[in-house]
């Protein structure tokens, strides 16, 4: 301040300024304290005055250009230049980043921009003691060199979207703020994927394709294949490997919710290990009827639902797996219902079959139940109705 200011003022700001507090009195106001010490001695003097008006007399006779007492105090003190924050009132966020305010229904609460130049200490939200207020153009006018645009693209948590931001700053105080019009893709896409780790994998589409991939590759894992970990947890702390590149455009969670994870999944993991999960964990039973069966892996042990007729002829238990883990057969009635559970269907057709045949036939009768269903033709059909 002393090396940018002029004349009595400045030495009289660096002698208040240096004082203890309340030596100029307990005004808020800055300007009320110094007021004193630009008129003659003698004029008014409140205790202590005559004491900083000695330490003025003894600095060396500023050389500098600066001699309004707010643009001095914003040299002196440019982390403490403080902007009313949005809610308006008495608090205020310093350019420093702290928080401060001031004593509700003070005159000043009035200003937008103000220096504290007093501040009681507190870490939190410091009380602000003493401050003088500052006009905007004044403010660029002495510290131009600290006012720099900066561009911002970030995930806002509150609004659940990608905002894109050019902001005029000094220090944490932002002066002006306009929309990013040009932001770059690979910005944004960044700041979505910040978005998914914020909302959990959760937020994107996982489609039957994906679920399915997922419970494939974890079932195989199970039983020592080398895959990837394809867990939430996991692929969230990697998701800049396989997800970033697919969330070009992606601006909202609503963007994300459209976006299904099994095509990104599918490229991350590649051809050849696609098909070793294809070899070794297929997706898809086929049936000795000719029908293709979802295999459902989420349960830890392969599984398919199925109508009994459909798997006449068939003698020996499918299994998949490196280690060829019989399948876990639910069979159907015809209706759709569960008659048995089992991992033995040719032990199965010899024993229970025959319990599960002498109910069935009363109450589908139109359906065929043989004798030897391991040496009968498979069917997804009814019998014709008599005419």
């Amino acid at each position: 301040m002393l090396l940018r200011g002029r004349g009595g003022t400045a030495r009289a700001m660096a002698a208040l300024l240096a004082a203890r507090p309340g030596a100029a009195g307990a005004a808020t106001d800055l300007r009320d304290r110094l007021a004193p010490l630009l008129r003659p001695a003698g004029d008014g003097a409140a205790p202590g005055l005559a004491a900083i008006r000695d330490a003025a007399r003894q600095l060396p006779e500023p050389q500098g250009a600066v001699a309004d007492p707010d643009e001095l105090a914003a040299l002196a003190y440019p982390d403490r230049i403080a902007l009313r924050r949005a809610d308006g009132g008495a608090r205020y966020l310093l350019s420093g980043g702290k928080g401060a305010r001031l004593e509700p229904g003070d005159p000043l609460c009035r200003e937008r921009l103000l220096v504290a130049t007093d501040l009681d200490g507190d870490a939190t939200e410091a009380r602000i003691r003493a401050a003088i207020p500052i006009a905007e153009t004044a403010l660029r006018g002495v510290l131009g060199d600290r006012i720099a645009w900066q561009a911002s693209c970030v995930w806002d948590r509150r609004a659940r979207r990608v905002v894109a931001r050019v902001q005029e700053r000094l220090g944490a105080l932002v002066l002006d703020d306009r929309p990013w019009q040009d932001c770059p893709p690979e910005r944004i896409a960044a700041a979505a994927l910040d978005g998914v780790r914020d909302l959990g994998l959760g937020a994107l589409q996982r489609s039957r394709a994906a679920l399915a991939l997922i419970d494939r590759a974890g079932f195989l894992r199970g039983r020592g294949a080398a895959l990837p970990d394809l867990s939430d947890a996991a692929l969230i702390a990697r998701a800049g490997d396989w997800l970033l590149p697919f969330l070009a455009g992606c601006r909202s969670a609503e963007d994300l919710a459209r976006r299904d994870i099994a095509a990104p999944l599918a490229a991350w993991l590649g051809p050849a290990t696609l098909h070793q999960i294809d070899r070794l964990a297929p997706a898809h039973f086929t049936a000795p009827s000719g029908r293709r069966v979802a295999i459902d892996y989420a349960g830890g042990r392969p599984a398919v639902a199925i109508r009994l007729q459909e798997l006449f002829g068939l003698d020996v238990h499918p299994t998949v797996g490196p280690d060829a883990e019989p399948l876990v057969l639910t069979l159907l009635s015809p209706a759709g219902r569960p008659v048995q559970t089992t991992a033995d269907l040719p032990g199965f057709w010899r024993s229970s079959y025959v319990d599960v045949r002498r109910e069935m036939r009363g109450r589908y009768p139109r359906h065929p139940w043989p004798e030897a269903p391991w040496a009968a033709l498979p069917t997804t059909r009814a019998k014709p109705r008599r005419r």
